[in-house]
């Protein structure tokens, strides 16, 4: 390979890795993080009125690193328009049917797609399916993902439009959920 090519090889693919400028992270645990199908990490399933969350990777687990959950919805719906002021979000659809609008491009989702939404960026989602639904969402850094979920399930119902509760976990509150 020419010299500039590998240059240009190189610049793309040192690009392609993401700057975590500001983040600090502990020393991950030296054990594997296991947790059953139908289980959370910490024995607790968090109900949103239409949906269940389990955490299956916590920021512990991972020494700060990501949060990994699993939703599952029971009936149509979904979160608010919002954006993430720290994290990038994964969304990999295990079961049922969903759409996600990030950047104001709408997807339809289906079992084995995934999609990332990149932190900044306005996104939402729904499930859509006539079934029971389950995505697997991964945020890095989890930021304060863990105690946004611990307290909007205490009122086993979708979270609150409450701007001051959504900025206070590192997210900015930007419309409604999407119409289902």
């Amino acid at each position: 390979m020419p010299p500039t090519s590998r240059r240009s090889f190189l610049g793309a693919a040192i690009s392609a890795v993401p700057l975590l400028t500001g983040a600090t992270y502990a020393q991950p645990p030296a054990k594997a993080a296991f947790v059953r199908a139908g289980d959370d990490r910490e024995g607790v399933h968090k109900t949103l009125g239409i949906s269940t969350i389990d955490f299956k990777v916590t920021s512990a687990d991972s020494g700060g690193a990501m949060l990994v959950i699993e939703n599952t919805n029971r009936a149509k719906g979904g979160p608010a328009k919002h954006l993430h002021t720290t994290q990038d979000e994964l969304f990999y659809c295990i079961e049922g049917e969903y759409r996600i609008e990030i950047g104001g491009v709408r997807y339809d989702l289906k079992a084995g797609d995934s999609i990332l939404a990149p932190r900044r960026v306005p996104h939402v989602w729904a499930f859509v399916g006539n079934t029971m639904g389950r995505l697997l969402i991964t945020f890095t850094p989890p930021g304060a993902m863990e105690a946004f979920f611990r307290e909007v399930s205490k009122g086993n119902a979708m979270p609150i439009q409450d701007p001051e509760l959504w900025r206070a976990h590192g997210m900015e509150l930007l419309g409604p959920p999407l119409p289902v």
